[in-house]
C-alpha cells in the first residue's frame, strides 16, 4: 500500500499544495518563492528519502512568515494523512547532525500528541535573507498538524545557515527512522492500541 498524500491549503494569505510519498527516494520539486526555504525543503526530502512536491504562493511581499508556517501546517497534514493509523511504524526517531561548527539534535514521536520543544541560541541573524526564527514557526506548524512530539535543539553553533540546515537535516533523518515499517511491530505501536 502506498503511503502517500495530497494536501492543499488555501487562505487569504497563502495557497499551498503538497504531494508526499513517504516511501520515496528523496526526489523533490519545490517552489515557495523563498530560495533559502526551497533549499531547506529540498534537503529535507533528500535526507528523509520522501518524495516531495511543494508549491506555495504567499504574501511574501509582506513577510515570509505566512508562507513558511502554512507550508509546515500542510506538510504536517500530509504526513498525518500518509501514515494513516500508523500500523507497523517504528514511531520514534532521532538524529544528531553535525554541520561544520554546528551540532543539532532532533527527536520525534508520532504519538498523536503534538508538542514542540525548541531550543536554539537567542538572537541568531538571518540566513540568506531568511529570518532564523521562521525555522521554529515551520517546526511548530509541522509538529502540530502531523500529531507529532518534536524536540529540536542546537547543542552548539554560530553560523545561521549551518544551524538551520542542521535542524532540517536532523529532522529529515529522525522522520525517516520514525516512519519506517518494522516487521516486528504488530499493529499499532502503542499499549493503548491507538495513536
Amino acid at each position: 500500500m502506498s503511503r502517500s498524500a495530497v494536501v492543499e491549503r488555501n487562505t487569504a494569505e497563502t495557497r499551498i499544495a503538497i504531494r508526499l510519498t513517504v516511501d520515496g527516494s528523496g526526489a523533490s520539486k519545490i517552489s515557495t518563492k523563498i530560495p533559502f526555504f526551497d533549499h531547506m525543503l529540498t534537503l529535507f526530502a533528500r535526507h528523509s528519502l520522501v518524495d516531495l512536491e511543494a508549491t506555495a504562493d504567499g504574501d511574501i511581499e509582506v513577510d515570509f512568515h505566512h508562507t513558511v508556517e502554512d507550508t509546515g501546517i500542510s506538510l504536517g497534514r500530509a504526513f498525518a494523512q500518509a501514515l494513516g493509523d500508523k500500523q507497523g511504524i517504528r514511531r520514534y526517531g532521532w538524529a544528531y547532525l553535525p554541520m561544520d561548527e554546528t551540532l543539532a539534535r532532533v527527536v520525534v514521536d508520532f504519538s498523536g500528541r503534538p508538542f514542540l520543544e525548541y531550543r536554539v541560541p537567542q538572537g541568531v541573524c538571518s540566513a540568506g535573507g531568511f529570518p532564523f526564527q521562521l525555522v521554529e514557526e515551520f517546526f511548530r506548524g509541522f509538529s502540530v498538524h502531523a500529531g507529532m512530539n518534536l524536540h529540536a535543539e542546537i547543542l552548539y553553533g554560530r553560523d545561521a545557515h549551518h544551524m538551520a540546515e542542521a535542524l532540517f537535516k536532523a529532522l529529515a533523518k529522525a522522520i525517516d527512522q520514525a516512519c519506517q515499517i518494522d516487521p516486528r511491530v504488530k499493529g499499532i505501536p502503542s499499549t493503548k492500541g491507538v495513536l
